[in-house]
């Protein structure tokens, strides 16, 4: 055993004696399932925070050759899945951690260091078969497997570092990337290769060199999802567990969201709420917002009305296609959006093709990345909104007016009204404060329609229930009217609290005060 042959299992250990261990042992079955096939080359990309060391802590420990996992995967989902133990335990297993060896190489020459790092390992594993020879890495291996019909499972940590950290050495990323290559490519050692990392890997500029990876990304996980972050039956679980209010964590640390998993949830940061049992922004603790301050500062035309439209909890559909997967060559505003999903400052709806701020989290860090930045206009309509907040509640319909026409002047340069559905970002924009008392949903299914905004109390709050209609170039009195028709009110049945039917009409004759605002409290 040593450092990247055969790790022993104490990482995997140190999870699951955690105070808090989720078990992930599912993932097993499908690498299992891929093992020496056309599929066996796997990159799951994911952003930080999202469990990838732990996945490949988890591998190591099953599938190193010389430990005894047994007790340690005992009982666990894994634990009676067909081939749990034909592979448990019978493979020389290759660890790497490329931010090491980046790190750590002498003058840059990163897969030199690798080679007499891993290399050095083996000879001293296979002294008789390799002997005194000077040769590669995959020339080693090639050796070892002829010698004894032994093959390789490959975990790969950060693979894309070098991409990420060394986005200008162009003559460096197309080395490494031959490295890999060569080493890893049709080389009949090679049982398995999982590996991740923040991006995807397939469109480094014309330098396809890793085309045999299968991609489970952000933007489409597949059969990875369940083990992308926690599911909500597993928070569920967990809020059950630590006394912590379920819809709170959702509207802290949800929204990720796939195709069979509607829901899921940032992993590290529901470990640290539980832990620590209050609900807070661990994002910035693992994670400076300076990198999304660059993101959203660049200059291409329609991304600051996209960020501002989404800030008001609306979505924006995107094309992923034309992200060429790194952090360096943007060709439209589609390409950073697509990065700050694979970064994970956006969720992605993939049947919608749609991009949105997934939670109170990320809100808070894109809030933090605005207020050093040149979005003084959207800062103070925020600031502003905790005002708003409390004179709807008070049903000052006179003083809401004001201020939303106030905001509207203010974001007028970046988010133009042109119908009902940009309206309701603005307002959703206006409201923001709320989002921390409120979860909004926008569209929500009520009565014989769609409420186009409702904003439902988290419980900790003694907050009324709002239930908001748009008008566009119409009356807030036929706003209420459609209401009361359509019966909104009647999906909030089992809603204890008092909730407020809310008018608000925007027409742009009326000069500098182009809203009506109408506030009712619904019957009991």
């Amino acid at each position: 055993m040593g450092i990247y042959l055969n790790p022993k299992n104490a990482g995997f250990r140190e999870a699951v004696r955690s105070e808090i261990y989720v078990d992930k042992t599912g993932l097993i079955e499908y690498t299992n399932k891929y093992m020496n096939t056309e599929q066996k080359y796997i990159c799951v990309s994911r952003p930080r925070r999202f469990g990838k060391s732990m996945a490949l802590k988890m591998l190591a420990a099953y599938y190193s050759r010389g430990c005894d996992s047994q007790e340690l995967f005992k009982g666990r989902k894994i634990w009676r899945k067909k081939g749990f133990k034909e592979h448990l335990n019978q493979y020389d297993v290759i660890c790497l951690n490329m931010q090491q060896f980046l790190i750590e190489a002498p003058d840059g020459k990163v897969t030199a260091y690798l080679e007499q790092e891993v290399t050095e390992e083996l000879r001293a594993e296979y002294a008789e078969i390799l002997g005194g020879r000077s040769m590669g890495l995959a020339a080693a291996l090639r050796k070892i497997y002829v010698e004894t019909d032994r093959q390789f499972v490959f975990l790969i940590d950060e693979w894309d570092c070098v991409m990420r950290e060394r986005q200008d050495s162009e003559a460096m990323q197309k080395q490494y990337l031959d490295f890999v290559r060569n080493l890893l490519k049709d080389q009949p050692f090679v049982a398995l290769v999982y590996m991740t990392g923040i991006l995807p890997v397939k469109k480094y500029g014309e330098h396809s060199a890793l085309n045999m990876f299968t991609e489970y990304a952000m933007t489409d996980q597949d059969v990875f999802e369940e083990y992308t972050g926690f599911t909500e039956e597993e928070v569920r679980e967990l809020c059950r567990q630590y006394d912590m209010d379920f819809e709170e964590t959702g509207s802290w640390y949800d929204e990720y969201t796939f195709i069979r998993y509607q829901h899921i949830y940032n992993p590290k940061s529901v470990v640290e709420s539980m832990r620590r049992r209050r609900f807070s922004n661990y994002w910035t603790s693992t994670e400076v917002y300076d990198a999304l301050k660059i993101y959203i500062e660049m200059d291409f035309d329609g991304l600051r009305p996209d960020i501002v439209h989404m800030l008001g909890g609306g979505r924006v559909r995107i094309n992923t296609g034309s992200f060429r997967n790194d952090m360096k060559n943007f060709e439209v505003k589609d390409d950073v959006l697509t990065l700050l999903v694979h970064l994970g400052y956006l969720g992605y709806h993939f049947e919608t093709k749609e991009v949105f701020i997934p939670n109170k989290e990320i809100i808070q860090e894109f809030e933090n990345a605005m207020s050093v930045s040149g979005w003084s206009e959207v800062m103070r309509v925020l600031r502003a909104s905790e005002r708003l907040l409390e004179d709807t509640v008070r049903g000052d319909a006179g003083k809401v007016a004001e201020a939303l026409d106030r905001a509207h002047t203010e974001i007028a340069s970046v988010l133009t009204y042109n119908d009902e559905n940009s309206m309701a970002c603005a307002i959703g924009l206006a409201y923001y404060s709320a989002r921390k008392d409120y979860v909004l949903i926008r569209e929500f299914p009520s009565g014989k329609g769609f409420a186009d905004i409702v904003f439902l109390p988290l419980p900790h709050t003694d907050k009324p229930a709002l239930v908001v209609e748009l008008k566009y170039a119409k009356t807030p009195g036929a706003a209420i009217q459609q209401i009361r028709d359509r019966q909104y009110v009647q999906a909030l049945e089992n809603y204890a609290g008092e909730i407020l039917l809310v008018g608000i009409s925007y027409d742009r004759d009326k000069g500098s005060k182009p809203h009506d605002y109408v506030i009712e409290r619904a019957a009991k």
